[in-house]
């Protein structure tokens, strides 16, 4: 039975997806709704699988992991001829850094106030607030993230790695915001369009029926 990747188009899943398609051998993707009525994510058979009611999940057989990070660097450890693991004796680590900063401050906080405010507050009125906030939080974080890729290829060392690609979904909902993020970020656009360029990205993108820029 190959791995199944259980993601929703454009979310965090698309990392994941990504670096399955890197590697090249058989998998599936199982794609369903995460948001709204009727999300797939609610459903028993979902819950029971990931009762944290998100993705992406990743299945072989009867082995079951959740959370991008965690994903990731099960894919690049156990598909070490790939050469997705970032290099160097603190490769790893490094890639761990990121990874965390992103999922928590970045995605948890900033993202989630810009998108879910009704996760803060129970109040419609207190709304505008908590995004206008998130917006600060985001603005200061794409501002770290564009000094960190300035006069580099990739995020870690000098070769693309797990890393690029989760930045690759937090570029694209930059977009999704309509926060202008090529002119604002130049190399973090330029990555972005670096990664773009590879079959693997091209190929999630198409399998999702997502795009980039919008």
């Amino acid at each position: 039975m190959p791995l199944t990747l259980f993601a929703s188009p454009g979310s965090s899943s698309f990392a994941p997806h990504v670096v399955l398609q890197e590697i090249g051998k058989p998998f599936e993707l199982a794609l369903i709704t995460h948001h709204g009525p009727g999300a797939g994510t609610h459903k028993p058979e979902f819950q029971n699988m990931n009762p944290k009611g998100r993705v992406p999940v990743l299945t072989d057989g009867k082995f079951v992991l959740t959370e991008s990070a965690a994903i990731l660097i099960h894919l690049a450890s156990q598909n070490q001829e790939a050469g997705l693991m970032p290099v160097g004796s603190d490769g790893l680590v490094r890639a761990v850094e990121w990874f965390n900063w992103l999922s928590s401050a970045v995605h948890a906080v900033a993202v989630r106030m810009v998108w879910r405010a009704d996760f803060f507050s129970d109040d419609p009125a207190t709304h505008p607030a908590i995004v206008s906030k998130g917006h600060e939080h985001l603005a200061h974080a794409h501002a770290l993230i564009e000094q960190r890729l300035q006069d580099r290829d990739f995020a870690v060392g000098n070769a693309y790695s797990i890393v690029d690609p989760y930045l690759l979904v937090y570029f694209r909902w930059g977009n999704r915001m309509k926060l202008d993020m090529a002119r604002r970020f130049p190399s973090w656009t330029a990555h972005a369009r670096r990664l773009e360029a590879r079959l693997a990205v091209q190929r999630a993108l198409a399998a999702e029926k997502v795009s980039l820029w919008g």
